[in-house]
């Protein structure tokens, strides 16, 4: 099968995959909505679940699509730029930034989008921490960018057990659940999806620099790349979308570390079908565990990131002991 043709069929599929996915996510809670019912909803008719699918369940699932799809985008971009198949987005403290933020706006009792926008700016200013520090002197390597960012993660982790330590009784449960990943509050999914559009569209046009950057440094440099100005524009790219998951739905992890792997060693190296088959993969992959989140002890709400960790370790495990 042509390679081009072999493509279009794994996008297909995954396609398929994710609007199979949003569709259980409609369907499957608490109260369990006939298909009939749900099409009639979406068709317009104004009946019960009308309001829930519109009130409720679209929002959310939309949310968790573009959440997952945001981390796995961002595992796929620095597992290139680290030039390591097991690299994480979370690696570069950026995760660490956003609880801080979000942390600081429940400590003072901040509402609306007091919340998500410390997150956003936290997340925002450790990236750039990360990246200052990292590039130093200009001598700016994988090596030191990611010691830099384990670094800033561990001190954002800190600051993150002082602000619990600080926090009053009634508070600390929102800031578990949220550090753990939530997504019963994101209740606009627009702002997630336009940032995956557009990180989507940013990174796609360095999808052949990507794939010649993924066989070395110096044989990229050789060929005509411009490394440090390719890796910073991966590292941008690569932070806001990990920035604005997190914003969005908290620390949920293993989604950008499990699916880019799983897709490299289903579909190949190619980032020009890795990158939108990770963005459909973890959509799908996170809508199945937030609908899975709050449907198995139901009416009880499970954080979405005890789930993706529970089948993200087993499988961590099994690709630990690949050759």
């Amino acid at each position: 099968m042509p390679s081009r043709r072999r493509a279009l069929v794994v996008l297909l599929v995954l396609a398929l995959a994710a609007l199979a996915s949003l569709a259980a996510a409609l369907a499957v809670g608490s109260l369990v909505l006939p298909v009939g019912d749900v099409l009639a909803a979406l068709a317009g008719d104004d009946n019960m679940a009308h309001a829930v699918i519109f009130d409720l369940r679209l929002p959310r699932a939309l949310a968790a699509f573009g959440c997952g799809g945001l981390l796995a985008l961002a595992g796929a971009l620095m597992q290139v730029l680290l030039r390591n198949p097991l690299a994480d987005p979370y690696v570069l403290g950026i995760s660490g930034g956003a609880g801080v933020g979000a942390l600081t706006a429940m400590l003072l009792g901040f509402a609306g989008l007091g919340v998500p926008g410390l997150a956003f700016v936290g997340a925002l200013a450790a990236m750039l921490l990360v990246f200052g520090l990292a590039h130093g002197d200009g001598s700016w390597t994988q090596t030191r960018l990611l010691l830099t960012g384990v670094v800033v993660a561990a001190g954002c982790g800190a600051l993150v057990a002082l602000i619990l330590t600080l926090a009053p009784e009634q508070k600390i449960q929102g800031m578990l659940f949220w550090l753990m990943g939530d997504l019963s509050q994101a209740v606009d999914p627009l702002p997630a999806l336009a940032v995956l559009v557009g990180a989507l569209l940013a990174a796609l046009p360095f999808a052949r620099e990507l794939n010649l950057l993924a066989r070395g440094f110096d044989t990229a440099l050789a060929l005509g790349v411009a490394v440090p100005l390719l890796r910073r524009v991966i590292y941008v790219v690569a932070s806001l979308a990990t920035a604005a998951a997190v914003t969005t739905a908290g620390s949920i992890g293993f989604v950008g570390l499990i699916v880019p792997h799983l897709l490299r060693l289903a579909v190949g190296n190619d980032q020009r079908l890795l990158l939108p088959a990770s963005v459909l993969a973890g959509g799908s992959l996170l809508v199945v565990a937030d609908t899975a989140a709050r449907t198995i002890v139901a009416p009880i709400q499970l954080p979405v990131g005890v789930l993706t960790a529970l089948i993200g370790v087993p499988v961590f495990l099994f690709l630990l002991n690949r050759k």
